[in-house]
């Protein structure tokens, strides 16, 4: 006598996925932070103005959409596995080209192949979690998944220096972008769909598969631009994604010319370093991911319609954010530590229920399309940022105006997003595209 699969122990091999997707973004955010740590060091090595940096910056950005266009519809034509394991391998090799580099031309150019690797992070997480997991557990995976881009915002600063007094800033970049290399081993060794993965047993097959069963729908970017729902995602993705560029590559440089912070220990020792300031930041920005996703699951599970679970989660994020308007005025360190990092988690709690509405709203087999053209509109919105913070920087040498724009582009942005996606339906469609 077999037993059914609803008898069964359901395994728990879904998590070791979202493990793995979590190392994943952890790597990505290491690699993509590394210039951003060194920005100090590079600038006087180099000679770098604020609109150098800027334009190394907007190297990266700029490749970072136009590969997010591309990569989402590769993943939903050639699958995660396949699409995932390229990124990972352009943006590892591209990771080790920056020790190479020794021109604002140079750190563009490497910069440029990072973004353009890296932008088959997300999209392919975000599409492995719709393939892995029941929606009622995947707004907390994606918390936890994303929860690695703070701890690998978190691990640079300590990491780096360490590297930096060891070996010098190349080795720095040499010795992250193999880790890369290492992950793909991994990924390749791991990841299957789960009917195709022998270490996933039938209950839990059963339980990724309860919901509904998807229709085979293949969208196309111009009947996904023509859907008010794929306008909620890509107008919150170009709105709030600023922020979080903004928090990951000028936080060191306004810890360093607010409170006089430095890169490498001097006579007042590691506390006047930078470093810890941006490890409280963003463990505190690991909490918000985790923290955020759980939430509007947890009010989902308690009986909670979509709609309400994912928005009310969604408004306390944005409501935690709006205090970052004022890090700009405080005289304490450890008091701008905190707002910044309030600040740093609410948009990661954000982040991982905006990324889960594409689940929500758009069959499995269009997810990868629909990030893609969200990512693309967040990475402009990050272009955006980073010629204004340029631009301010050296006209002003304040953060005010960046800060401001902060705290207020979440609650305008949650009113957008309800304006377009009222009551949060799954997408009914009527014709499809190859």
């Amino acid at each position: 006598m077999v037993d059914h699969p609803a008898s069964q122990r359901v395994g728990r091999y879904r998590w070791v996925i979202c493990a793995l997707l979590f190392f994943a973004i952890t790597i990505n955010y290491v690699d993509r932070q590394v210039v951003g740590v060194l920005k100090p060091l590079l600038e006087k090595e180099f000679g770098w103005s604020e609109n150098d940096y800027a334009n190394i910056v907007l190297a990266f950005q700029t490749a970072y959409a136009l590969g997010l266009l591309i990569a989402g519809r590769l993943l939903d034509i050639v699958g995660t596995r396949k699409g995932f394991s390229f990124a990972i391998g352009l943006w590892s090799l591209a990771a080790v080209a920056h020790a190479a580099a020794s021109s604002v031309a140079g750190f563009m150019a490497a910069r440029f192949a990072l973004g353009l690797g890296e932008a088959g992070g997300f999209p392919g997480a975000v599409k492995a979690v719709s393939e892995w997991f029941p929606k009622r557990e995947r707004a907390f995976a994606t918390g936890l998944f994303n929860a690695g881009s703070n701890v690998g915002a978190l691990l640079t600063p300590i990491l780096i220096p360490i590297l930096v007094m060891t070996w010098g800033w190349q080795m720095a970049f040499v010795i992250t972008g193999l880790s890369g290399i290492v992950l793909l081993g991994v990924w390749l060794a791991l990841y299957r769909l789960p009917r195709d993965n022998p270490r996933v047993g039938e209950a839990e097959i059963a339980l990724i598969e309860s919901d509904p069963i998807d229709p085979p729908t293949k969208i196309s970017w111009g009947q996904a631009l023509r859907r008010r729902e794929a306008w909620a995602f890509i107008l919150g993705k170009f709105l709030t994604d600023p922020v979080w560029w903004l928090f990951l590559f000028w936080l060191p440089d306004f810890f360093a010319k607010t409170y006089g912070l430095t890169l490498l220990p001097q006579s007042k020792g590691i506390f006047a370093t930078f470093g810890p300031a941006l490890v409280a930041v963003y463990l505190l920005a690991d909490v918000g991911s985790i923290g955020g996703g759980w939430l509007s699951s947890r009010l989902i599970k308690r009986g909670w319609s979509l709609n309400a679970g994912r928005k009310t989660a969604m408004l306390v994020c944005a409501l935690c954010v709006t205090p970052v308007s004022l890090a700009a005025f405080v005289h304490s360190l450890p008091l701008a530590v905190l707002i910044i990092g309030l600040a740093a988690a609410a948009h990661q709690g954000w982040s991982a229920n905006l990324y889960t509405l594409t689940s929500d709203l758009f069959p499995t087999s269009a997810v990868g399309t629909i990030v893609g053209l969200g990512g693309m509109a967040g990475a402009i919105g990050g272009m955006f940022i980073a010629k204004f913070a340029g631009w301010t920087l050296e006209a002003t040498g304040s953060y005010v105006p960046l800060l401001l724009f902060a705290g207020v582009t979440y609650l305008v942005t949650l009113g957008i997003i309800h304006l377009l996606t009222p009551r949060l339906e799954p997408t009914v469609w009527t014709d499809t595209a190859a």
